[in-house]
């Protein structure tokens, strides 16, 4: 049991503590960027007391996956390149429809 707990011990020191860098610092911000989008989207749906998703979840969803693409590229991780690169292309497209959505609305008024 000693072996297991010395092996824990290590190897979270080895990941959190000899590993820890700027490039960690700028995972760990992504991650954050990330994360608030879902915090933004849930907030914004319990004040309408139904499903929304508010431009500012795609904002932080384009921040927070450019953000851990580069992180992704620079740990040379392909699964998490494709998953990045590819959600960026939805957060982007979704946005465009946003931005066109809101001309055609406006021109109409």
């Amino acid at each position: 049991m000693t072996d297991l707990f010395n092996m824990l011990t290590t190897y979270l020191h080895d990941v959190f503590v000899i590993k820890f860098d700027g490039w960690v610092i700028l995972g760990f911000v992504a991650q954050g960027l990330f994360t608030m989008r879902f915090v933004v989207q849930w907030i914004a749906s319990e004040r309408a007391r139904k499903s929304v998703i508010p431009v500012a979840f795609w904002f932080f969803s384009i921040g927070g996956g450019m953000l851990l693409l580069i992180y992704a590229l620079y740990r040379r991780d392909p699964v998490f390149i494709a998953g990045q690169a590819l959600g960026l292309v939805v957060y982007f497209r979704n946005l465009y429809f946003i931005i066109v959505t809101g001309r055609q609305a406006s021109a109409k008024d």
